[in-house]
């Protein structure tokens, strides 16, 4: 399955797919607040839950069990193994044994409802769509301080004991999510202070990605968070 996941390449039909579909990719760092400025966008008609595959169970989130169709389109891997030999997939990944990936029927349906396609990824998963299509707009959230951003990030655990533990691999992946970020201009980057504020600078990048071009208050922000991330070792 994972040598499949390597060696797949969209096909024709795909591609061309993502390449007439408008495409907004959120991304940030853990705590940044993404996943609530997505849910927010979906209640609005412009954007489409572009809701991925994968072959892992459904969870149970702040006591909600997930729902297939909503939170993933849950697949055991025959269906994925089928979906990826007749290269159903616009990209696929195989994570830590569990497949996940954006079929091109999501797309088709966002393009059918003339509707922006909208998702979260890794930096990865920007690099992916960047390749198949220019109709991509990544924006990357930032919280609004380094010292706002621990606080929330600290709430997603039980216990300081279990944030230490998790907090070294958490640091590192901001530092690189960050660096990278910054050194490439085909992000825009967006302050998630006040929830309403961010939601409306997305739409407002959403219809005129032009307009939005470098983001640099933005930028200044995440690059203060930088810093701090790498001068601390708390």
């Amino acid at each position: 399955m994972e040598e499949l996941v390597q060696e797949y390449q969209p096909s024709s039909h795909g591609i061309f797919i993502a390449q007439s579909t408008d495409i907004v990719l959120l991304v940030g760092i853990a705590g940044a607040g993404k996943d609530t400025i997505k849910k927010e966008l979906f209640k609005g008609s412009m954007y489409y839950d572009l809701v991925s595959h994968t072959t892992r169970k459904p969870r149970s989130n702040n006591g909600r069990e997930e729902v297939d169709g909503i939170d993933y389109h849950f697949i055991d891997s025959d269906k994925a193994t089928e979906m990826i030999l007749n290269r159903e997939f616009i990209e696929v990944k195989f994570v830590h044994g569990t497949i996940y990936g954006t079929s091109v029927s999501e797309l088709e349906n966002a393009n059918s409802q003339n509707k922006v396609a909208l998702t979260d990824v890794d930096i990865q998963g920007v690099e992916e769509y960047l390749a198949l299509t220019p109709r991509v707009t990544p924006i990357f959230i930032v919280p609004p301080r380094y010292d706002v951003w621990l606080e929330r990030l600290k709430s997603r655990y039980s216990n300081e004991e279990e944030f230490r533990a998790e907090w070294p691999k958490r640091r590192a992946s901001a530092i690189r999510e960050l660096q990278e970020v910054l050194s490439k201009k085909v992000y825009h980057v967006v302050v998630n202070d006040k929830l309403e504020d961010a939601i409306d600078h997305v739409k407002e990048i959403t219809e005129n990605p032009a307009s939005h071009t470098g983001d640099d208050a933005g930028r200044v922000v995440a690059d203060l968070i930088l810093r701090e991330l790498v001068a601390s070792r708390n």
